[in-house]
């Protein structure tokens, strides 16, 4: 036993094989993306923030050969980015193919396609009010995607637990269900006071529908088994809903949850392209206005970031939510 304790720590900081490998395979592309970008003649001009592309990039590679050959506790770092081994070898390789096909040669027609750097130049040089749009479809998002889960949540349990609930219900949720919210746009123009609550009620509308239709459906499913052992134990109707249905229906809750997170952030580009004032959506308006298809680009990649973010945030509350429930969940 001692000696199994005295060898842990040591075992703990051997670097794998397949580990450095990688990360120094990693660090190699991108330090020759890094020398590409800068040595390489380009075909139309010179384009501005190469040569911060360069630097970027060499940074990257420092930090990923840094990360594969140090030891102690960056080995915990090194085994947690393995699983992005491939990502980070196929993401050099990506950049140099777009920049070969934009900048160096040419074959992709400008302004419609920007290189790299062109992205670069926007987060640089237009960052403040790409980080107000962002803020503004973020709080935009999160109250119609708040309201919507709360609403959908509320009427699903009321709809699987209650047959009188579900008769009135039911034909709403028919009737609104298959129609996309972005076609009530001109009803809620005109009938909320300002185009920042007609939005939020359309963002909250796609929201409501798939978590009221998987809530439903979680509540329908449990075993009946559950109740009468319950009843049996003298539990009321409260102690039913809030101890049984619903824990027994969170799986279902969650994955309507992100249906509507998905259904949500194309409403949301849609409601900020017609009416709102800030935002991704009119930010990607405005920059296909002004043919500044390079500020299109980066809305879009800050936008894909946002909703990544937002799901694997969904993801840990869910793990955290659902921890007594590990095994069972295979999503």
């Amino acid at each position: 036993m001692p000696t199994y304790s005295a060898e842990l720590p040591r075992r703990a900081t051997v670097r794998p094989f397949a580990v450095w490998k990688t990360g120094l395979l990693a660090a190699g592309g991108w330090l020759a993306f890094a020398l590409y970008s800068s040595e390489a003649p380009n075909a139309i001009r010179d384009w501005p923030y190469t040569r911060e592309l360069a630097n970027l990039s060499l940074t990257v590679a420092a930090l990923l050969a840094l990360i594969a050959l140090l030891p102690g506790p960056v080995v915990r770092l090194a085994d947690r980015l393995r699983p992005a081994g491939p990502w980070l070898l196929a993401l050099p390789l990506l950049l140099g193919l777009w920049q070969l096909a934009t900048a160096k040669l040419g074959l992709l027609p400008v302004p419609f396609f920007a290189p790299p750097q062109a992205l670069l130049e926007v987060y640089a040089e237009d960052w403040p009010r790409l980080a107000e749009s962002l803020l503004h479809s973020f709080w935009l998002l999160a109250n119609g995607v708040l309201l919507g889960s709360a609403g959908g949540f509320v009427a699903g349990v009321s709809i699987g637990w209650s047959q009188r609930i579900g008769y009135w219900l039911h034909p709403v949720l028919r009737i609104l269900g298959p129609v996309p919210s972005t076609a009530l746009l001109p009803i809620c123009f005109f009938i909320f006071p300002s185009s920042w609550g007609a939005s939020v009620f359309l963002i909250a509308l796609a929201t409501w529908f798939p978590v009221t239709v998987l809530t439903w459906s979680g509540v329908a499913s449990v075993d009946r088994a559950y109740y009468d052992v319950a009843r049996t134990l003298g539990a009321s109707e409260r102690f039913l809903i809030f101890r049984v249905a619903i824990p027994a229906a969170l799986p279902h809750v969650f994955v309507g949850l992100f249906m509507g997170l998905g259904a949500s952030f194309s409403v949301l580009v849609v409601a900020e392209m017609m009416g709102v004032k800030a935002g991704l959506g009119w930010y990607l308006q405005w920059a296909q206005g002004w043919a500044a298809y390079a500020n299109m680009y980066a809305a879009l990649l800050v936008m894909a970031l946002l909703c990544s973010g937002l799901i694997t945030a969904l993801f840990l509350i869910r793990d955290r939510v659902l921890s007594w429930q590990k095994g069972a969940v295979k999503w």
